[in-house]
């Protein structure tokens, strides 16, 4: 076994994926290879505290790795992210086999820790203090091959401080990162072939507004005009990107979205018209109770202004089921909601405690069993909605970015269909492909042989689809010519 072999597991959100791409990447750089779990000398575990069941599966995976490892006598685990943040120092008496453990604000100095345990087997470290300013990472150590879709952080932390939601006490205040590092970060990805980006952050609709705050403090001594750059101006100035095809973000925050954020969709023709809109609850009594400051009319009336800035825009949300207190009206009213609004799709959660936040010490806690049976009649309500939503979408001409081989090889059934290369349907040799549309929607699609760069010389491309077939969770398309 190699002693500077490592494995990366990531639970949780996109920006812990992007974390974790970026810390292969720099230990790569550092001389590391990547291997299998088991026959990795470095063990990393970047966790996720946003619900219960993710953070139970820390322990486990933890457990998973003492075996894998045991006949590794110098393999280590380290751990990373929410959890760690949480447990803190904690993890070296539960788990000895864990020498490192890194909050958020800590992982831009975790590849050059990892480092000195490998050369000192006998220590410990913890990275778990939270920086007041965004903490840049290492620029040269993001010189590797980039995907066609590309993940850029734009801030870190949070203060809305949801009745329920630990991220403010796991990833620390809110702090925004220099929008002159974000542009540049973003023109590096395109220039080294990145077609689609998605701006990461807990709430991209306060970007700003944090730097703003200390500006304004420093005004009389400040050079410059005091003022932080906007979401808006942000996603004005990533837009203008050359050669920068699409443009995602997530996520948003609806008391903090600002008219420009909205008009955006209408007027920048590389973002894309999908949105991710959390509600949390249809009714104002629950999100009063859940610190979320705003209410049903103001979220409705976001959603009319989206609709009319960008008619074919596609909405998703997160909603958080049996919130302590939530009667049988009050879940009604979320489900009344979610049928006025229309939800392309959901991510849906029985409420969990979580330690430390207000919601853990307040009434009206209601049984597994209730939840449960709530969850169930909200998600038998968005899958066959979902379905339909898909459904629509067939015949429909769009331009899909090829990420990847399917996951399910396979031609497409050689039908005629109107506008459509009958070349690229049922030809021997024909490879199936997966990609995105506009809307974020998977697509399966046959691509023929390209003579350059071989099969994988579609990787990246955008390429014009026609829908054919809606499955349950995807779409089938084929080549138009």
């Amino acid at each position: 076994m190699s002693d500077r072999t490592f494995h990366i597991l990531t639970f949780g959100c996109q920006m812990n994926v992007n974390d974790s791409d970026w810390l292969s990447r720099a230990l790569v750089a550092r001389g590391f290879t990547e291997a299998p779990l088991g026959k990795a000398r470095v063990n990393i575990v970047n966790t996720c505290s946003v619900r219960d069941k993710p953070e139970q599966k820390v322990y486990s995976v933890l457990g998973r790795i003492r075996q894998a490892t045991r006949k590794l006598p110098d393999a280590f685990a380290v751990v990373g992210g929410c959890v760690a943040q949480q447990i803190g120092s904690g993890f070296f008496t539960r788990f000895p086999q864990v020498r490192l453990v890194f909050g958020g604000d800590g992982s831009s100095m975790a590849p050059q820790a990892i480092e000195r345990l490998c050369a000192e087997p006998g220590l410990r470290l913890s990275l778990l203090d939270f920086s007041e300013e965004y903490p840049e990472r290492d620029a040269q150590l993001d010189a590797g091959p980039v995907p066609p879709s590309a993940f850029v952080n734009i801030m870190q932390g949070c203060d809305n401080f949801c009745a329920y939601c630990i991220v403010p006490y796991t990833r620390g205040r809110q702090k925004s990162r220099a929008a002159d590092a974000v542009v540049r970060e973003c023109a590096e990805l395109v220039e080294r072939g990145a077609k689609e980006i998605t701006l990461l952050g807990q709430n991209v609709n306060s970007y700003g507004q944090d730097a703003e705050a200390a500006r304004q403090a420093t005004m009389a001594t400040a050079a410059g005009d005091g003022k932080a750059v906007t979401f808006a101006e942000l996603l004005h100035r990533v837009a203008a990107l050359p050669g920068l095809a699409r443009l995602r973000f997530v996520t948003p925050h609806p008391k903090d979205i600002a008219p420009e954020v909205i008009d955006a969709f209408g007027t920048l023709d590389n973002l894309c018209p999908r949105l991710h809109l959390p509600m949390q609850s249809g009714s104002d009594r629950i999100l009063k109770a859940m610190g979320r400051k705003y209410d049903m009319a103001r979220y409705m009336d976001i959603v009319h202004r989206l609709k009319a800035a960008r008619p074919d825009i596609q909405l998703s949300t997160d909603i958080i089921v049996g919130f302590p207190g939530e009667t049988e009206q009050d879940f009604e009213d979320t489900l009344s909601a979610m049928r006025a609004v229309g939800f392309a799709a959901s991510f849906s959660f029985c409420y969990s405690d979580r330690p430390g936040t207000r919601a853990e010490m307040l009434p009206g806690k209601l049984d597994a069993a209730e939840k449960a049976a709530r969850l169930a009649r909200l998600q038998e309500w968005q899958n066959d909605y979902t379905e339909q939503c898909l459904r629509n979408m067939v015949g429909l001409h769009t331009m899909v970015l090829l990420d990847g081989m399917s996951r399910k090889p396979g031609m497409a059934t050689p039908e005629s269909h109107e506008g459509v290369h009958d070349g690229a349907t049922g030809t021997p040799g024909g490879e199936s492909w997966q990609g995105r549309d506009p809307y974020g929607q998977a697509v399966n699609v046959v691509m023929p042989p390209r003579a350059e760069g071989g099969p994988e010389g579609w990787l990246g491309r955008i390429v014009p689809v026609t829908i054919v077939e809606a499955k349950k969770h995807s779409l089938r398309g084929v080549l138009r010519a």
